[in-house]
């Protein structure tokens, strides 16, 4: 497992490598105490709620949904919510949310006891991979801390679905605490709220709480002192690739990507970076000043995604890299939808053969249709998320795409991955 590493700022401690979480003592010095109060006081958490909303604070689990707006949307009822954390981290590239579980658990604990607290819920379900021992054992201690401070204020248990890609997918995540498969659900009003055994149900990725517990703290006014207008505060990067170990950084929206590179310790030249995560799009090695934030990113053809960039070297080969990833994205579908059942394989398989440099006279077009029928077709967006790696790759690197299909492969495709996979896809010797 690559080695952790956090450059100081509002979410994580300043901790050596490899050390222990946070304790609460130490947690308390760093943030300073929440002062929260009852669920039954109504201005305090009101106050609470125009304080989220005015922060512009955005979910960094990928989908970008308003937290506040995700709260209203739990509306008025009998039943009361229940809060769930998303720990599960399935994007093999991202880091940031596991390194909070271990280092930083009191601090998403504040923002799932203040989220409960604002709705009204009843419970707080943290769901963590089955296969992350290290975060469970980090949050279980932290539990612990807590109670005997008597700072537990909701019913809270800690579930372990299986850690697979789309496992991490809230309405997956959902499904699977209902005692179901952890399979997406087709959901045309994402407005409606999910539901855990007939009770309304937020769903919040690690690091959206942790910045609602600092919001809390100290309002909206200074969580906007950082970042852009559009885009405000500061988020968790995943940086890995031309890099001895992947690296996780704090930055402020409206950074730079080369920027970012540079303070991940990325010294090299680059064919581009993959930014978004592994649903995400390649964004050429030109467009590197292009600023870290969803407008500025979506107008350059990348995406944010789930705060995972991979700098890939210029040795390296994109198409291959592309084909490895789309081959990993088949294998981890739920299997429930034509689209990743067969879809994404089918398109994997023409990927890994212009990788090789293999292409028969039908095989651009093919792609191109497949990528067609294959988008928007889906329970929930894994294959669309495939299909916009696909295109990024075919723009970014056009002329490879032209040599490769003429099968003049470059020598980066037999090249070793730099990619984070549980199992590394190969791609057939030129």
């Amino acid at each position: 497992m690559s080695v952790l590493e956090a450059v100081q700022g509002r979410l994580l401690p300043t901790r050596p490598r490899g050390t222990n979480r946070a304790t609460l003592r130490e947690h308390a010095e760093m943030h300073g105490v929440l002062e929260m109060s009852a669920s039954e006081d109504l201005a305090w958490n009101e106050q609470v709620r125009e304080q989220v909303l005015a922060s512009g604070l955005r979910g960094r689990g990928g989908a970008l949904f308003p937290t506040a707006k995700k709260w209203s949307s739990l509306g008025v009822t009998r039943r009361r919510p229940i809060v769930v954390v998303n720990g599960m981290e399935s994007e093999p590239a991202s880091l940031k949310d596991g390194l909070l579980l271990f280092q930083a658990p009191h601090l998403i604990l504040d923002g799932a006891e203040v989220a409960a607290t604002v709705t009204g819920a009843r419970e707080i379900i943290i769901c963590i991979a089955d296969d992350n021992d290290a975060s469970v054992a980090s949050v279980e201690s932290a539990l612990r801390e807590r109670g005997d401070a008597k700072l537990v204020r909701h019913k809270t248990s800690i579930q372990r679905p299986p850690g697979r890609y789309v496992s991490g997918e809230e309405s997956a995540l959902v499904s699977w605490i209902n005692r179901r498969r952890s399979l997406p659900a087709m959901r045309l009003d994402k407005s409606i709220p999910l539901e855990v055994s007939g009770h309304p149900t937020v769903v919040h990725n690690c690091e959206s709480l942790s910045h609602v517990a600092l919001i809390a703290r100290h309002g909206s006014g200074w969580f906007r002192q950082l970042g852009t207008e559009d885009a405000p505060g500061s988020t968790l990067v995943t940086v890995s690739g031309a890099l001895s170990s992947s690296r996780v950084l704090e930055i402020e929206f409206g950074m730079p990507v080369i920027d970012i590179l540079e303070m991940a310790g990325v010294d090299t030249d680059l064919a581009g970076v993959l930014v978004g995560g592994y649903g995400g799009a390649w964004l050429a090695a030109h467009k590197l000043a292009t600023p870290y934030a969803p407008g500025p990113l979506a107008a350059a053809g990348a995406t944010m995604g789930v705060g995972v960039i991979v700098a890939l070297p210029a040795s390296s080969c994109g198409i291959a890299e592309t084909a490895r990833i789309a081959r990993f994205m088949a294998s981890e579908s739920a299997g429930q939808c034509g689209p990743c059942v067969f879809g994404l394989p089918a398109l994997a398989a023409d990927l890994e053969q212009l990788a090789a440099g293999s292409a028969d006279g039908n095989l651009m077009a093919r792609m191109v249709s497949r990528a067609d029928i294959i988008e928007g077709r889906g329970a929930c967006r894994h294959p669309d998320g495939v299909v916009r790696l696909v295109r990024s790759m075919m723009s970014t690197f056009s002329k490879d795409v032209l040599e490769h299909a003429a099968g003049r492969p470059c020598s980066g495709h037999a090249f070793r991955s730099v990619m984070t996979f549980p199992v590394v896809p190969t791609i057939g010797a030129a």
